[in-house]
Formats: structure tokens, C-alpha cells, sequence
């Protein structure tokens, strides 16, 4: 217990969202969305005029403030900038996938999922040894 490492709390944590403007209308409307005294906003609306550079700028940039806990990223904006998602391996801010309205889900693109599924693998084979 003394290894684990030590997660930061902020009691004024944000939720980041990558995504259509659909789902993020949604968002916005249950309340999620903040625009910070320099008119930064915890959101990008991706539409066909946003260029893959601006998603991952977004994305470096939202992974590295310190008031966001969550990024929550439309799996077919993931599918983009794949490289950054799958090399980000801090705890916080978590970074979950989800589906849109016109991009079905697919489970064998989700990173979190392909490494929980990693980590249960090589525990049951760990417990099969002992």
C-alpha cells in the first residue's frame, strides 16, 4: 500500500469532451461545460472545418491541465489521433471513450477496455500458477 501512488483530489475537477456537436449539446445542457476567465472552454466541437492537428492539441491540452479529472472523447474523434490515446497512461484526468450518435461503438477500438481485458488476462494466468 505504501507504493501506490497518490491521486490528487480538486474539489473543482472538470469534465473535458472531445466530440460531435450533438453529444456535446448534450453535455453542455446537463450542465458539464465552463469557460475559465481567459475564454477557455473544457470542450471541442469536432465538425468537418476541424483539422486532426486541432483535435490533438485539444487533447495534449486538456491531458495536462490540472483542473480536468475526465476527458471524455467520441471514439470515432479516438480513431484519429489513436497514437495519442493509446500512449496516454495517467490516471488522471481518465480518458473514456464514447459512442455518437452516427459512429456506432466498436469494443475492439476502446483502449481502456483492451488493457482492462489485458490486466484480467495475465491475473488469471498469475492465479493459475499459484
Amino acid at each position: 500500500m505504501a507504493n501506490k501512488p497518490q491521486i490528487r483530489t480538486n474539489n473543482s475537477a472538470l469534465i473535458a469532451m472531445i466530440a460531435d456537436e450533438d453529444t456535446i449539446t448534450g453535455f453542455l445542457l446537463a450542465g458539464v461545460g465552463n469557460v475559465d476567465l481567459r475564454r477557455k472552454t473544457n470542450y471541442l466541437i469536432v465538425d468537418s472545418k476541424i483539422t486532426v492537428k486541432q483535435i490533438e492539441d485539444a487533447f495534449k491540452e486538456f491531458t495536462s491541465r490540472d483542473d480536468i479529472a475526465i476527458v471524455l472523447i467520441s471514439q470515432y474523434v479516438a480513431n484519429m489521433i489513436r497514437f495519442l490515446v493509446d500512449s496516454y497512461h495517467k490516471p488522471i484526468p481518465a480518458i473514456l471513450e464514447i459512442p455518437s450518435k452516427d459512429h456506432p461503438y466498436d469494443a475492439a477500438h476502446d483502449s481502456v477496455l483492451s488493457r482492462v481485458k489485458y490486466l484480467f488476462n495475465t491475473e488469471s494466468v498469475a492465479s493459475d500458477r499459484r
